[in-house]
């Protein structure tokens, strides 16, 4: 238990005095959240540009035009004749629209000709293609049933039974689950996930592989050589201890930038610490089965790198081919960004997080498993053909030159 003790200190001295895990684990967060934070402070795209071109230029086509100045989401830009190029020009001004008016608008209305208006729209960026669609199907249809009921009140029509014979029956949309649309409550919370999971992988990496890589394994853990999963835990406690930092600069980032929080907080404590110690175990099996810090960091990457997109946070899992959903499955963050979408956005009750919750709990036991017996393994491996005697006196001989 001493012997623990001096190593679990040990490990703590090393990771503080270490530059770069510093910067990963303590700036990398800070300054991901302030960054991603201002870049969703908004929450929604506002004054998105988007091309009126109106070949009629009447007063019927001119109020349509106005209607759609009047919603905040886009900005008019309008053209009375038809410009050269109509791609050059959405490219110009970055639009993610076109409404074409056609000519004769107002005269093929009054006549009861029904015209067309052409939307086109620029799918290049789908989410501010989405956001113009939105809008303007609402100013347009908006403004389609207030010229009809007009017509029909010219015709002598009462208004209240006017709109029921525009409209015979009415369709109430309701949204659920943040309703505003808050691209910051979406986005921002998940992105901080991703980041504590990279920042984790980055520190474990470089944990079992820079000690076998320096040569200090053996000298430092000989009288531990019998003892694989305290050494494991040795390694892990530290990242465990700054991760609750971690954690709780989230939190106070969450009140900056008036993000609200997690239904049910104890769950999602525990869910968390799940997530931190599944991701901190995977750690420790790759940087034991690869030496090299280098290497180790690369392979670890390579995990993290696509683990958002596969994740099913933003794209259904089960869209996915079968072999993308089992790699995303062993990756803690798609559970753990599931059971977080249900705590944060939709504000579901704690028992429909509980498969989540097991799936990370077996993750985190299998991956502490497989880390248990690689470092038995490599542990066997190294110390082998080294006696205990050899060790002792090459410390104490150190301590003497000391």
């Amino acid at each position: 238990m001493k012997e623990f003790f001096r190593l679990l200190k040990r490990e703590f001295r090393l990771f503080i005095r270490n530059s770069t895990l510093r910067t990963v684990f303590f700036l990398a967060p800070v300054f991901y959240a302030t960054l991603l934070g201002f870049v969703y402070e908004s929450g929604k795209v506002e004054n998105t540009p988007v091309l009126v071109i109106d070949r009629d230029n009447t007063p019927l086509s001119n109020q349509l035009t106005e209607m759609l100045e009047d919603n905040k989401s886009i900005k008019v830009i309008r053209y009375l004749q038809e410009p050269l190029s109509m791609q050059d020009e959405v490219i110009k001004y970055e639009a993610a629209a076109v409404v074409i008016i056609p000519s004769k608008f107002e005269g093929a209305i009054l006549q009861k000709k029904y015209p067309e208006v052409n939307v086109y729209v620029n799918t290049g960026n789908v989410l501010t293609a989405n956001f113009a669609s939105k809008a303007l199907q609402l100013t347009i249809g908006t403004f389609s049933a207030g010229v009809s009921i007009k017509a029909l009140q010219k015709a002598g029509m009462p208004a209240t039974k006017a709109a029921t014979q525009y409209e015979p029956f009415k369709a109430n949309y309701i949204t659920l689950f943040n309703t505003t649309g808050n691209y910051l409550i979406f986005m921002w919370p998940a992105m901080l996930a991703v980041v504590l999971q990279q920042v984790i992988l980055l520190a474990m990496a470089v944990s079992f592989a820079s000690e076998f890589q320096g040569g200090t394994f053996v000298k430092e853990y000989s009288k531990m050589r019998r003892w694989a999963f305290p050494t494991m835990l040795i390694k892990v406690i530290p990242v465990w201890v700054f991760s609750i930092l971690i954690v709780g600069m989230y939190y106070f980032m969450h009140m900056i930038f008036k993000v609200p929080m997690p239904q049910g907080i104890l769950n999602f404590m525990l869910i968390t610490s799940f997530f931190v110690g599944s991701v901190s175990f995977l750690g420790v099996l790759v940087s034991v089965l690869i030496p090299d810090s280098l290497k180790a960091t690369q392979i670890l990457m390579v995990i993290a790198s696509p683990a958002f997109i596969i994740s099913g946070f933003t794209w259904p899992l089960n869209a996915m081919p079968a072999f993308v959903q089992f790699i995303a499955n062993m990756i803690p963050l798609t559970p753990f960004l599931q059971a977080f979408k249900i705590l944060l956005i939709q504000k579901g009750s704690v028992e429909l997080t509980y498969p989540y919750l097991q799936h990370l709990g077996i993750l985190l036991i299998v991956y502490m498993i497989l880390g248990w017996i690689a470092l038995k393994i490599k542990l066997w491996l190294i110390f082998r053909f080294i006696k205990p005697e050899n060790t002792d006196k090459n410390s104490v001989s150190e301590n003497e030159d000391l």
